[in-house]
């Protein structure tokens, strides 16, 4: 598993808010209320994204956007409309007079709106490494990848979701089509970035590194050593330390150390294992080890994590 995949799979909708709205200008819609993560996504016509702290985001036919925070935030057909009536979406629905509208086909602007109310400890690290907004514009894609391709997809689906939500597993539906198209989106960016995606987003392409991080998500209980991910890799233990700190920044057990704290906090957080079990689960033999480690890495002992956040 990579560590994209690794950290989305902690993100998961419950419950989602999921609408498609149709409108004529001008309109403005205020996000009040805002969810972890929002994802819009421009089926038709276009508008503009204006962020709590005035920065602006065009948004044009087939953009895609991603909203990190819980900060209010507008979208607009032009940044004139923000002087006239705003419209109010929060995470329980529409509260005024911006009605659904799937029929509405003559209408300027069509916009999904996907919000997650809740965000696990898994993403963080994910989370941190986005801007408070980012847009994904189908023209600066690469219609060959797979990702992008797969994101056209989701538009199709999640409109023919929406018509079937009140049936027998609709929100069920609705909820595991949001997750497709925030990994979709996430995706297109990250390969956009390049040389700026995050080192363990370049690190699971790169042929020496991308086995070991491989072998660290699938199985960070194993009691790895660097000559063991060198043989995931099939090049030297020399080779794989020096290929790995290259590409990641940091020595491959440093890594190994890091993640297997994130999975820790997460097993802390979200289940009724003992330490002991979740020191196993990570890769600890000794349940003490494991504490020590924990407090050593995030300033706390696991049963006081626990008591914390849960």
């Amino acid at each position: 598993m990579d560590p994209l995949s690794d950290m989305l799979g902690g993100i998961r909708a419950e419950g989602a808010c999921v609408n498609q709205v149709s409108l004529e200008p001008p309109w403005a819609i205020r996000f009040a209320e805002g969810g972890a993560l929002t994802l819009l996504t421009a089926v038709r016509g276009e508008g503009v994204l204006v962020l709590a702290d005035g920065t602006e985001h065009k948004l044009n036919e087939g953009s895609t956007a991603l909203v990190r925070g819980d900060e209010p935030f507008h979208l607009a057909d032009s940044a004139a409309a923000m002087d006239g009536p705003i419209k109010v979406l929060s995470g329980n629905g529409y509260e005024t007079v911006c009605e659904l509208s799937l029929d509405e086909s003559d209408a300027t602007t069509a916009v999904i709106v996907g919000t997650y109310r809740t965000t696990c400890t898994r993403q963080e690290r994910l989370l941190r490494t986005l801007p408070s907004a980012l847009v994904v514009d189908e023209d600066t894609t690469d219609a060959t990848k797979p990702e992008v391709a797969t994101l056209g997809g989701w538009l199709d689906a999640v409109t023919d979701a929406l018509r079937r939500r009140r049936g027998p597993g609709g929100q069920a539906l609705i909820d595991r089509l949001l997750d497709w198209g925030l990994v979709c989106t996430l995706a297109c960016w990250f390969e956009h970035q390049g040389a700026d995606a995050p080192a363990w987003y370049r690190g699971a392409q790169d042929p020496v590194a991308g086995p070991a991080l491989e072998a660290i998500h699938n199985r960070p209980q194993h009691l790895w050593t660097v000559g063991a991910l060198a043989a995931e890799a099939k090049v030297s233990r020399a080779h794989l330390a020096k290929r790995f700190a290259e590409v990641m920044g940091q020595p491959p057990l440093k890594y190994l150390t890091e993640w297997r704290m994130y999975t820790a906090e997460d097993l802390l957080s979200d289940s009724d294992m003992s330490v002991a079990e979740v020191a196993r689960a990570v890769g600890y033999a000794d349940p003490f080890a494991f504490s020590t480690a924990f407090k050593r890495h995030r300033g706390t002992s696991p049963r006081q994590y626990r008591s914390a956040v849960v």
